[in-house]
């Protein structure tokens, strides 16, 4: 079998990585001279238009990231199963950077950053406690239930919502429309992982957030999207913050990357700024996941985390 890999990094690192875990198996490089009958997996992220073509025995596509928008709107997608990365690494990873962020907003850590900064002393009364906020998790799927078991061991109060009806022991789950409007009538912190669809796009907007529990302990409601960043309108973002209807927001994810220069999100007060490293997929353990994903497969056992096409993820 050979493996492909079509992404528009440098490949040298890739292909070593997946001959130390596919050892004796062929792996070629997009733009390379490679038998294109023999391919029969491909690893990609991005990929240019043709460049998932003309590969009669392929089986299978590997995303190497944990989101798949990218291929949803590739033209002419092989009828191939897509597979997801989804590994323990990257999950744990999303956790790590939702409870820094809830607790960063629970103890108005920014403000004590400015007072640093302007050598001055301002103890405040006692802050809320996580019990006291209500975190709503947009997107309930590995990545979300992680995330909120890790916050509720904290003490917050989560709760989560799912497109489609859902059930998880020990949580508050909302689905579809209706749930939607509830979800967001007791979430202090709304926490954006659901994936990017046609349905999907623009859904962080003026009117979404409006929507936000208005009695919270934390004096406002706060926004964080590691999702993706075009599920986000930051014009409403921006004037939503300027005249209260947001208290905060943490974006890891933005409508243009890497975020443009002149973007007001920069030296907003009120947003805190990461660059798309909520969860960055360590390449080694995303390549030990592809691999045992195509040994799982060829001793005739499924793929895991296969991609639904009519929904997009």
């Amino acid at each position: 079998m050979s493996l492909l890999i079509a992404v528009t990094w440098q490949t040298q690192p890739w292909v070593e990585r997946f001959q130390r875990h596919l050892p004796g198996r062929e792996i070629a490089v997009l733009g390379e001279d490679f038998d294109r009958s023999a391919i029969r997996y491909v690893a990609t992220w991005g990929p240019k238009p043709g460049s998932l073509s003309g590969l009669p025995n392929l089986e299978a596509i590997f995303s190497l990231g944990a989101g798949v928008d990218h291929l949803m709107s590739y033209p002419d997608l092989p009828d191939v199963p897509i597979v997801r990365v989804a590994q323990d690494d990257l999950t744990h990873r999303m956790s790590e950077y939702m409870v820094l962020h809830c607790l960063m907003h629970l103890r108005d850590q920014r403000r004590f950053d400015e007072d640093q900064k302007a050598k001055r002393w301002k103890p405040d009364r006692a802050p809320p406690i996580a019990g006291d906020v209500r975190v709503g998790i947009m997107g309930f799927g590995v990545l979300g239930q992680d995330s909120a078991r890790k916050l509720k061991t904290m003490g917050f109060d989560v709760a989560g919502w799912s497109r489609t009806p859902k059930s998880v022991e020990g949580f508050q789950v909302y689905s579809g429309e209706g749930g939607l409007v509830q979800f967001l009538g007791r979430t202090d912190i709304l926490i954006s992982l659901i994936p990017l669809t046609p349905d999907t796009q623009g859904i962080l907007n003026r009117s979404l957030f409006e929507k936000l529990a208005r009695d919270g302990a934390l004096g406002g409601p706060i926004l964080i999207n590691a999702g993706r960043g075009k599920l986000q309108v930051e014009a409403d973002i921006l004037s939503c913050l300027d005249d209260g209807t947001l208290k905060a927001a943490t974006l890891d994810v933005f409508e243009t990357e890497p975020l443009p220069e002149d973007s007001p999100l920069w030296t907003h007060p009120r947003v805190t700024v990461t660059p798309h490293n909520s969860a960055t997929s360590e390449p080694e353990a995303t390549a030990r996941y592809i691999a045992q994903q195509i040994l799982r497969y060829e001793a005739g056992e499924p793929f895991e985390a296969v991609v639904d096409r009519a929904r997009g993820y």
